[in-house]
């Protein structure tokens, strides 16, 4: 008779920026899928702009007469600091879950592209995402990840929005 064969964790990729949202996403995963699978293997994925990309974003640089090339080195300084604030974030979140099987990875490029090629990467069973909760004017402007996950990602995508205080 031929031994049962034992199941492969569940692998969920969660995508995280500097946002409250995102946390609160992290959060969701390690309370939802703790209690109802026991076991899954989590990948924490931060986008980081590329400082070309997050200067061209601000355009304050021309304007105040700097060239963009003596900004850059501050730039990329300040996003390696904000995905670094990321990074243990979520290792603060995931260590008080007492969750051990978590690969943490930045990867330089628009979440929008970056997700979808994690879940790839990965072989994800569910790609969670955090809702900013923007209105329509400002996903038509900054685009939605989340939308563009939805429709991109070979997986199930989750999209987990923060309750709303209650009155």
């Amino acid at each position: 008779m031929a031994a049962a064969a034992e199941k492969t964790p569940m692998m969920v990729v969660v995508g995280v920026d500097d946002s409250e949202h995102s946390y609160y996403a992290i959060q969701w995963v390690l309370r939802n899928f703790l209690s109802v699978t026991g076991t899954f293997k989590l990948a924490i994925i931060h986008a980081q702009p590329s400082p070309a990309y997050a200067v061209g974003l601000s355009g304050t640089v021309g304007f105040f007469g700097a060239g963009t090339a003596d900004a850059l080195p501050y730039v990329e300084s300040d996003l390696t600091k904000i995905s670094s604030r990321v990074i243990e974030k979520a290792k603060e979140l995931c260590s008080s879950s007492s969750v051990k099987d978590v690969v943490y990875e930045v990867i330089e490029g628009d979440p929008r592209n970056i997700l979808p090629e994690a879940v790839e990467k990965y072989h994800a069973d569910v790609l969670v995402v955090g809702s900013h909760g923007y209105g329509a004017i400002k996903r038509a402007v900054l685009g939605s990840v989340s939308d563009h996950c939805a429709h991109h990602a070979h997986c199930t995508v989750m999209i987990v929005k923060n309750p709303k205080p209650k009155h």
